[in-house]
């Protein structure tokens, strides 16, 4: 037991990734985790669902960090470390065996590489992003009318606002989110709106 925590601590350690990139990966998980996703927009609120949610935002914030240049690279980078060593300690908390957490490890880079891959070609092509929506956020639940186009619009939004941020503070550990908003309620079904 020792053993596997001293394991944890090194994975998550705040030297080894730096306060800046912790400060980011903060503040990743905690617009993913943001209640209005879950329950005004109908994103499943389950492991997927939620990792859904934070790989769009890390991605969201690790295009921006690019943008800078190498360094931004290698805050990116250390980024996506520190999340898949989250991932890890999340896996292993609930329960998951070591062969187990290594073959989910592997599933999830190939859906983040893939998701990464969607994302870009989404944004920087000018495609709607509701394919990149339905497919990724919703693609284990039927969405509610109008949850899909306006996760979508969200993601647009958050890109342009993140666009707008200096480096300095970036690079810093500091991103601050747009509100997630709310939508619609869904009219009810077979009855007056």
């Amino acid at each position: 037991m020792r053993s596997a925590v001293r394991m944890h601590f090194g994975l998550l350690s705040r030297s080894r990734f730096g306060e800046p990139v912790h400060r980011l990966h903060e503040a990743v998980v905690a617009q993913a985790r943001q209640p209005a996703f879950y329950r005004a927009h109908g994103v499943p609120d389950t492991l997927d669902g939620r990792f859904e949610m934070v790989v769009l935002h890390a991605l969201l914030v690790m295009r921006r960090l690019r943008r800078i240049g190498a360094t931004g690279e290698r805050v990116s980078q250390l980024l996506f470390d520190l999340m898949f060593a989250d991932f890890d300690r999340a896996l292993r908390e609930l329960g998951v065996g070591d062969l187990g957490v290594g073959r989910r490890i592997r599933h999830m880079g190939r859906a983040f590489y893939g998701r990464a891959a969607a994302l870009d070609r989404a944004l920087d092509g000018g495609a709607p992003l509701a394919p990149f929506v339905r497919r990724n956020v919703y693609g284990t639940v039927a969405a509610e009318d109008g949850c899909i186009e306006a996760l979508g619009a969200y993601i647009a939004r958050q890109e342009a606002h993140l666009a707008g941020l200096a480096d300095a503070p970036l690079l810093a550990g500091a991103v601050a989110f747009l509100a997630v908003p709310a939508v619609p309620a869904p009219r009810a079904r077979g009855g007056a709106a």
